[in-house]
């Protein structure tokens, strides 16, 4: 279970990285020292990675970073109005708030880490590669191929014990097709 991140530890980062960075627009360093000074927005606000994704969500970003300078989300609008946003956050104090920093080696900050939360509105496929479904495609098919040869040899094994000629010779050559088509896939990576 995941701990909720205080309001004092949430400040504390604010105050350290208006202290240590330098904001693509001036805007961003308003919102932030308007944040930090109102507890109530700051109990509602949490620090993501891919806040595109949120209900309503900012992305701010600091001079060493190539990132857009700034954007807001809210439901499916987008605006790089910094003020438009500003007044939404005045509004709404007690709408849940997503907020994303982009700044040189943030994954490295212990602090940014400190205060990151788990973005709960990312896709569950946003970070699987195409390579992670090829290989999850090849092992689904690996999977299906063992299946079917199973079945298949089972009820080879039956036509067998009952001296069906006609079931064996129809069930092994669906079971030698079935090993010619599998043999002519790609296989799994190793």
């Amino acid at each position: 279970m995941h701990t909720p991140v205080s309001v004092e530890d949430k400040k504390s980062f604010i105050r350290w990285f208006l202290n240590h960075y330098q904001l693509k627009k001036r805007e961003s360093v308003w919102i932030l020292n308007y944040l930090m000074n109102h507890d109530e927005i700051l109990h509602h606000l949490h620090f993501v990675r891919e806040a595109k994704f949120c209900p309503r969500g900012i992305i701010m970003t600091s001079q060493c970073s190539s990132e857009t300078a700034f954007r807001f989300y809210k439901n499916q609008l987008v605006t790089t109005d910094a003020e438009k946003s500003f007044h939404d956050i005045r509004l709404n104090k007690t709408e849940a708030l997503y907020l994303q920093l982009n700044f040189k080696r943030s994954y490295r900050s212990a602090l940014y880490i400190a205060v990151l939360e788990e973005n709960p509105f990312i896709p569950n496929d946003y970070f699987i590669t195409a390579q992670d479904k090829e290989v999850a495609q090849q092992l689904l098919d690996q999977s299906r191929y063992e299946f079917q040869r199973s079945f298949l040899n089972e009820q080879i094994d039956q036509a067998l014990d009952c001296m069906n000629e006609e079931a064996f010779l129809k069930l092994t050559k669906e079971l030698q097709m079935l090993e010619e088509n599998f043999l002519n896939q790609p296989k799994l990576l190793k």
